[in-house]
């Protein structure tokens, strides 16, 4: 790069270091004499989903070609690390691709992700872990064209891990999974630092997109063919607080439903303690946003969700969920609830489970607690031991799966609009799609129907997904 100019401002600098990485992938695909491959592996959330798309998107305007599993010529994890056995799965996994490693010299190995952002995570890696290529963190995933470019020309391991940022970068390429869906980062980090979660820790403060940069997205992706958005973010309810001008969630949500061609908008994770009045009436009135909200609860228990830093109480919380069922009497409600906090007695759990009936959640992500190192709980000396916990779990699961199993067939004998996503997996001659709600409904139709909306007659409920007919 001896005499060149490399570009300071962002985008421009990651497309010229693009084009350099590229000129490096043809020299070495013609040495093989075969292209490249590359494959982006993802444990995690949403988010983490989108992060990989965009990495994706990178890794094809490089030059690789993109294919599925470790058999790769550049294999990616993208980490989680909200539980601790996350971590132990990625080391195990890794200790596999170190041994066909050995073997394909010419192989990249990459790690970005959350589990990246930990400091003992990167030095274990340095230590134990040579054999690996490139480590970033969640902060710097723009950069990802100038740090293959560093290791291509260096021919050592890169470690770039930047603890926080404020910044945001546009206009990078993207490799969607769906052609008619896709998911909208409109923010990223977390400042609510509950006391069981390491999200804050690894993923910075919150920072949200401006929004002409959000409507701009959204209206390529709807000249591209897609029909229905995801927004994404830690806390949905908190976006635009931190912008010159401050918008509120539910303001953007009305700039979004303007956009023509877009048929679905959905959101992902709205935090109880920021849901607004103002959110719940734009969501009454639109056309566009999807009848259902994930809302954690995390614990029934007003006593335990004071120790996990949640900002709201029981009674608060099944106010909300009125204030929600009356504005929107269809809508679907689903949730996340951990079982043996520390210090979780017999009467807190007795309170999440009088939550759960009261509420009557569509489905619910149930989880038994476990430490992560790292969050004040995993400090607390009251740890409920797993003979107690397990039970309780058991319990709630019945219960969650009752209740759920009678919610989703209450739509039975309705004809409603699904879009169709896919061709079933166990079943050809049917189909895949989705309701407004989420629920799954599976029907007769063929391939041509991906991606476009058609109102299905939900004759029979199994459960958990409906079984229905195409109305003509």
């Amino acid at each position: 790069m001896y005499g060149e100019i490399i570009p300071k401002k962002e985008p421009e600098r990651q497309y010229y270091f693009m084009e350099k990485c590229r000129e490096k992938i043809a020299e070495l695909s013609k040495e093989l004499g075969r292209p490249l491959t590359a494959s982006p592996i993802t444990f995690g959330c949403q988010m983490n989903a989108r992060d990989s798309e965009k990495l994706a998107g990178i890794l094809e305007k490089i030059g690789y070609q993109l294919v599925e599993g470790e058999d790769a010529d550049f294999v990616i994890y993208n980490t989680c690390t909200v539980r601790e056995n996350a971590n132990l799965r990625v080391y195990g996994r890794l200790g596999v691709l170190g041994g066909i490693k050995k073997k394909h010299p010419h192989m990249l190995i990459a790690l970005c992700g959350c589990m990246m952002q930990e400091k003992e995570v990167v030095e274990k890696l340095q230590k134990s872990y040579r054999f690996v290529d490139l480590i970033f963190g969640t902060h710097n995933i723009y950069k990802f064209a100038e740090l293959i470019y560093q290791r291509l020309t260096s021919g050592k391991m890169v470690i770039d891990v930047w603890k926080d940022t404020t910044r945001i970068v546009e206009d990078l390429p993207v490799e969607r999974k769906y052609p008619f869906k896709s998911g909208v980062n409109i923010m990223f980090g977390c400042n609510n630092f509950c006391s069981y979660c390491i999200v804050p820790y690894v993923r910075g403060r919150e920072r949200s997109r401006e929004p002409k940069d959000i409507i701009r997205e959204i209206e390529r992706l709807v000249a591209d063919g897609v029909v229905e958005v995801m927004l994404l973010g830690q806390n949905v309810n908190s976006y635009g607080k931190n912008l010159e001008q401050p918008v509120t969630f539910a303001q953007l949500l009305q700039e979004i439903e303007k956009i023509e061609g877009l048929e679905r908008i959905r959101f992902m994770t709205s935090h109880p303690k920021d849901l607004s009045d103002e959110l719940i009436e734009v969501m009454a009135h639109s056309k566009k946003i999807c009848k259902h909200m994930h809302l954690p609860l995390q614990s029934g228990s007003s006593r335990l969700l004071k120790i996990m830093n949640r900002h709201y109480d029981k009674e608060q919380y099944l106010t909300l969920v009125k204030k929600l069922k009356d504005a929107i009497p269809d809508i679907s409600l689903t949730t996340d609830i951990i079982v043996g906090f520390p210090g979780e007695t017999e009467e807190d759990f007795e309170e999440t489970l009088d939550v759960v009936r009261k509420v009557r959640y569509d489905s619910a992500f149930t989880f038994i607690y476990s430490k992560r190192t790292g969050t004040p709980a995993a400090k607390m000396d009251n740890q409920v031991p797993e003979e107690v916990v397990k039970p309780r779990f058991d319990r709630l699961l019945k219960e969650v799966q009752e209740i759920s199993r009678e919610e989703s067939a209450r739509l039975t004998g309705q004809t409603l609009p699904v879009l169709v996503e896919e061709i079933n997996d166990h079943d050809a001659s049917l189909v895949t799609g989705r309701l407004s709600n989420n629920l799954l409904v599976h029907f007769p139709g063929t391939a041509d129907l991906i991606g476009k909306i058609v109102d299905v007659y939900l004759a029979e409920c199994k459960g958990f997904y409906y079984m229905g007919e195409m109305k003509k």
